[in-house]
């Protein structure tokens, strides 16, 4: 009775305490790129879900030197030793609540993850899949339709998929438009539900004239839009924040939607903060923003 209250309490103290406790017991694997100049992938979403309370592992995909902004990078491929590690990860009987998949470097990246998310999603595993791949109407660096076509086979073991407009333009061979009607939006995730996800949200939308994150909770059986203003600025990043935001809220029992937004929140809150570094293409300093998690 008592922790009950506790739980539902507005106190700005008390109620960030009860979900790090409540999350304690929860394991998240993250399979996503390392970068060793820059806070993205894993180096963005390490920090915020061990701050959230849950215990996190992590299987990375490539080893790249910066982020893709600075125009030269070198990525090794770790196929290898991602294969080596599941494997020895079965024969202790490692365990996930939740896994999440990022940037994959080969066809052989996504016929592994395929049937390792496939087989843990049979367990009950929720699996996120951010089809990391372009932005803006085009495919970033070193990325091409082979990395596409994989991305598009991986949703069949999403049970929630992460793209933003450009990556779901692409997923859905669907003709990118600078505005969506709210009926067109709805037609995009549907596309994307067919390839296999069961849940879908959609970031850096346009719709009916409005910047907007749109989805569709397949517990709830409902579509939603969710406008906002953007800061003009861009950061390298905010993805893997959102969605690493998304996932600890959906961990927690919240409601995709009521994720969706807290994770738009937070986002909008860090972006703010490092609006005015003098190299951007590092992207967010996450260690220093993690008092607005709470």
């Amino acid at each position: 009775m008592y922790m009950n209250h506790l739980y539902t309490a507005e106190d700005s103290v008390l109620r960030p305490l009860v979900n790090f406790m409540n999350n304690q017991n929860k394991q998240i694997l993250l399979i996503n790129d390392i970068c060793g100049y820059g806070k993205v992938a894993l180096s963005a979403m390490i920090p915020i879900l061990t701050n959230m309370g849950y215990h996190i592992y992590n299987l990375p995909t490539a080893l790249v030197s910066n982020t893709l902004e600075y125009g030269k990078f070198r990525i090794q491929d770790t196929t290898d030793y991602m294969r080596d590690s599941i494997k020895v990860w079965q024969e202790l009987g490692f365990s996930f609540d939740a896994i999440s998949t990022g940037l994959i470097t080969s066809s052989v990246q996504a016929d592994l993850l395929i049937d390792f998310c496939g087989a843990e999603a049979k367990k009950g595993v929720l699996i996120f899949v951010d089809p990391i791949m372009a932005d803006n109407g085009s495919l970033y660096n070193g990325m091409t339709m082979e990395t596409v076509a994989n991305m598009k086979r991986l949703l069949q073991v999403a049970y929630c998929t992460v793209p933003n407009y450009t990556e779901a333009v692409y997923l859905t061979d669907s003709v990118y438009k600078d505005d969506l009607t709210q009926a067109e939006v709805y037609e995009l995730i549907d596309k994307l539900r067919a390839l296999g996800a069961k849940s879908v949200v959609i970031t850096s939308c346009h719709v009916d004239g409005s910047e907007a994150v749109a989805g569709y909770s397949d517990e709830q059986k409902e579509y939603f839009v969710l406008p906002y203003v953007s800061v003009p600025v861009f950061l390298p990043g905010t993805g893997d924040i959102f969605l690493s935001v998304l996932m600890g809220q959906v961990l927690q029992g919240k409601f995709l939607k009521a994720s969706v937004a807290k994770s738009m929140e937070i986002v909008k809150r860090m972006v703010l903060r490092n609006k005015d570094n003098a190299d951007k293409f590092k992207g967010i300093r996450i260690e220093a923003c993690l008092d607005v998690l709470q």
